[in-house]
């Protein structure tokens, strides 16, 4: 709504004016400015006025936006610490050597991808002659998160240096024969590069800024000093338009993380057309980090714009700049000085007179080439300024032109990200371009061929020296084992083998004690990393809080509300816990930079994530893959999990399929305990695989229970079954020799009704009911995968599950708060006839009791399916079925 004479309503109108008079000469004289002057030179002088506002400490907000030129001007460009011309020698054999790997790999219809790196890089090549600490230095060295598609041009580098063979080259993206490159970063193809997988959009600039946080973390806590690493994120500027590429920007800013880096190659394309086509991402980008609290570097302009905005006096240049969309600005770079001339410069008088004072040679290196991603200088400006702001992360936001020195058949085209090779002629007129001495007769065979200076050229020593000075190659990946973690006392898994006795427990709760009794541990306990996104007192953790304290790098600097109660909210610099609030991305980003901090920093971190169940698999699972490529440990626990437990919460949090997601991911060992006993031996024995002296690149996921049982004391001889997945619990006591005889199979909470369903049988119907605990059906089918796979090897080889069942009399029922995949998935390695129950469909408001009979997977329904096996078997009358259907209501 706005007053009677058209004034919007502000805040100020809250505020008191001590002297209206004054405020009104203030209006007055801006009015006259813009009567006088123009409007144009009144919004200067107030920016300028905020400007020195700023510089005096006075406490304004910020424009969000600035005018789209440089932030570093050329005058106040740093001395360019390094050999121009060498480091340019340098770069063109790395263009080269890229675009050739991609084309020769084309022979083979494996594509690649050229015009990504072909724009970024200098972005690339300043920061590894003049900023990225590598791992053999002080220290961790820096983190570098490339992307994912410039990967050509990460290899073209190591293979001046000699990291990599002209054969690997070869097989780019051809991995089966063992010398081959992988597409990606990709740390579990290529262990000793790659610490970073990067490829699934969105997850790189995320996992950044979670690692930039732990790198504080660990520092904060006295395990690690990461002063001297800096986290660098090299993006896309289409790939900003992922959610996750800023869903924790106001983290970065909120816990001051100056050890962190954004680098946006501003190309103005994604993988098919403009990134903004009707509007300037560059400057929708700037606003989006100014206000979540960035420091924002623009790099635009090369030196060749130097001289239009010196003649610029009237400022047209920069507002014909501020308007211009992007998608018309890559067109200007495919189009002849005539056509900038007309629809560029021919759109004001002002700019009319400016372009008669330049040449076509002029315009046409601004227009076509002059970009400050493509200039060293430019760009070393903009890391310097980086590296030395403190209290914020920076964002370098470096324009460039996608495709740069590839041809015109290339630059600025919408289809060059799919264009995967450049002919012969293109190739010669790049190598005219960038001066390289690769003679016509190399080309004979058909094939372009790599360019290597040599390996005592003077481009190779500058390198390695500078690398050297930097504390190694980059990017880099600790390939050396850590030292085993020494395995906790016996005492903490010997609480939960004794059982709860009477008193009832959830396996959630039984989870939480165990952990909380192993962060005591005097070797390793230190190491545990509890994180949790949200309802850390849901899973019972706030035992924690006063003990392990909340990590936030302020401290506490307000007085709790829960100060006078036992287990109060404890925020503490060097706090254990991390607390994310209601992000499960954020919590998983968190996960992932311990799991891996064993590579990353050579500090071994135990992180344990819990979570609702139904909020990990289904809605971070690309972060569960990426947590797997990146060869992290740890366990990821389901908390509240089933599709029936979590009583009341419905469709949204029942969860029925988690373990069927997890069971297509190779490095997770998927568990569904259903006794406290069973959570101690498989979280000993996940330390064991994992931290132990054979460590494995794998990491577990529990799913544990909300409902409180009676937790039973661990039966003898059990710990075997328990880690392969499947043993018996409970055998049946038949009432006559010739009993009628069911396997029932269960996980997880099932095991109860399996067990109340044993009573039923045994009771009412003479049915003698042996009943197992099946702790994994994943670990059981990944047993059958690898002895099918030794059968094929001429290895006589008999699965577990096989095995623990072979001569168990009767059918086979298997139940779970699963859908009925899950258990399905070891069916064919079962002898006996199969058949399972479970909770396919969606989920429902209602009690455990309700939930379970909709589903089928009570008690008495397992009772009516188990006489249906017997029936088909003539073992029990089929009239039995439908009795038993009456008796119990169904």
């Amino acid at each position: 709504m706005t007053d009677p004479v058209g004034k919007l309503p502000s805040e100020l109108d809250q505020l008191p004016d001590r002297d209206p008079e004054e405020t009104a000469e203030w209006a007055a004289s801006l009015d006259a400015v813009t009567r006088a002057a123009g409007p144009h030179r009144a919004a200067y002088l107030m920016r300028r006025s905020l400007q020195h506002a700023e510089g005096a400490g006075l406490a304004l907000p910020k424009l969000l936006e600035t005018d789209y030129v440089n932030t570093i001007p050329t005058a106040a460009e740093p001395e360019f610490d390094g050999d121009l011309e060498m480091e340019s020698r340098i770069t063109a054999w790395n263009r080269w050597n890229a675009a050739a790997m991609v084309t020769r790999g084309a022979r083979y219809g494996v594509g690649g991808h050229i015009a990504t790196f072909a724009s970024a890089a200098w972005l690339y090549e300043t920061g590894f002659n003049h900023f990225f600490r590598g791992k053999e230095g002080d220290g961790s060295g820096d983190q570098l998160y490339i992307q994912g598609h410039a990967s050509p041009g990460i290899y073209a580098r190591a293979f001046l240096d000699g990291r990599i063979g002209e054969q690997q080259l070869d097989n780019f993206r051809q991995e089966s024969g063992g010398e081959g490159l992988p597409s990606y970063p990709h740390p579990r193809r290529l262990p000793w590069l790659w610490e970073f997988p990067t490829v699934s959009m969105g997850l790189g600039p995320l996992s950044a800024i979670y690692q930039a946080r732990f790198n504080r973390y660990l520092a904060n806590r006295n395990i690690k000093d990461t002063a001297n690493s800096h986290v660098w994120a090299f993006l896309g500027d289409g790939e900003m338009d992922e959610p996750e590429s800023t869903a924790a920007l106001a983290l970065a800013s909120r816990e001051q993380l100056d050890n962190l880096t954004f680098v946006i190659n501003c190309n103005l394309q994604r993988l098919d057309g403009p990134v903004r086509a009707n509007f300037r991402v560059v400057q929708e980008l700037e606003a989006q980090f100014r206000g979540a609290g960035w420091n924002v570097v623009k790099t635009l302009w090369g030196n060749a714009w130097d001289e239009l905005f010196q003649l610029d006096t009237q400022g047209a240049l920069l507002r014909r700049l501020r308007e211009v969309p992007d998608a018309q600005f890559q067109t200007y770079a495919t189009r002849d000085v005539a056509y900038i001339r007309e629809h560029f410069f021919g759109t004001e008088p002002a700019l009319v007179e400016l372009a008669k004072l330049l040449t076509d040679a002029k315009i046409g290196e601004c227009f076509y080439t002059s970009r400050g991603g493509h200039e060293a200088r430019k760009v070393y400006a903009a890391y310097r300024a980086a590296v030395e702001h403190k209290g914020a992360p920076t964002v370098i936001l470096a324009q460039t032109v996608k495709g740069y020195t590839l041809g015109k058949g290339f630059e600025s085209k919408n289809a060059n990200h799919q264009m995967k090779k450049l002919s012969i002629d293109e190739f010669k007129g790049m190598r005219e371009l960038l001066g390289l001495p690769i003679p016509d007769s190399a080309f004979e065979d058909g094939l372009v061929p790599y360019g290597h200076p040599g390996a005592e050229s003077p481009e190779v020593r500058y390198l390695q020296e500078r690398r050297a000075a930097l504390g190694g190659p980059a990017p880099a990946r600790r390939m050396h084992a850590s030292a085993p973690l020494p395995q906790p006392e016996e005492r903490a898994f010997k609480a939960l083998y004794k059982g709860s006795g009477k008193q009832e427990m959830a396996t959630t709760m039984a989870f939480v004690r165990l952990v909380k009794d192993l962060m005591r541990d005097k070797e390793t306990g230190k190491r545990w990393v509890p994180i949790v996104p949200d309802e850390a007192r849901t899973f019972g953790m706030e035992s924690l809080f006063p003990s392990a304290g909340i990590y936030s790098p302020l401290g506490q600097t307000y007085d709790p509300v829960d100060r006078d109660q036992l287990m109060y909210y404890k925020e503490a610099k060097d706090g254990q816990i991390l607390n994310e609030g209601i992000t499960e991305a954020g919590a998983m980003a968190d996960f992932i930079a311990a799991a891996t901090s064993y590579a990353t920093h050579g500090e071994t971190m135990i992180p344990f994530y819990i979570f609702y169940s139904m909020f990990g698999w289904q809605r971070t699972g690309d972060q569960m893959w990426q947590l797997a490529d990146q060869l992290g440990k740890g366990f990821i626990v389901g908390a509240t999990a089933g599709r029936t437990t979590l009583t009341g919460e419905g469709l949204q949090h029942a969860d029925g399929h988690s373990h069927l997601i997890a069971a297509t991911n190779p490095a997770s060992l998927n568990y569904d305990p259903a006794f406290a006993y069973e959570v101690a031996v498989i979280v000993k024995d996940g330390l064991r695989r994992m931290y132990g002296p054979d460590a494995e690149d794998v990491f577990y996921y529990l799913t544990v229970y909300n409902e409180p049982k009676p937790q039973p004391a661990m039966p003898e001889g059990v710990e075997e079954g328990i880690v392969k997945g499947l043993y018996r619990f409970k055998e049946g006591t038949p009432a006559k020799a010739d009993a009628p005889r069911i396997q029932l199979l269960s996980s997880g909470t099932a095991i109860h009704w399996a067990l109340e369903a044993q009573e039923l049988l045994a009771a009412d119907w003479g049915v003698t009911a042996d009943v197992w605990s099946a702790t994994s059906w994943g670990e059981l089918r990944r047993d059958a995968l690898e002895s099918d796979e030794a059968l094929l090897r001429g290895e006589q080889r008999v699965p577990y599950v096989t095995q623990a069942l072979s001569g168990a009399p009767g059918p086979v029922l298997a139940v779970s708060d699963w859908m009925r995949q899950v258990p399905d998935q070891i069916s064919q390695w079962v002898e006996q006839d199969w058949s399972s129950l479970g909770t396919d469909g969606f989920g429902l408001s209602d009690t455990r009791a309700a939930a379970r009979r909709h589903f089928g997977v009570d008690a008495q329904s397992i009772v009516v399916a188990s006489l249906a096996q017997l029936a088909k078997r003539g073992e029990v009358p089929a009239s039995a079925i439908k009795e038993a259907r009456e008796r119990y209501g169904l």
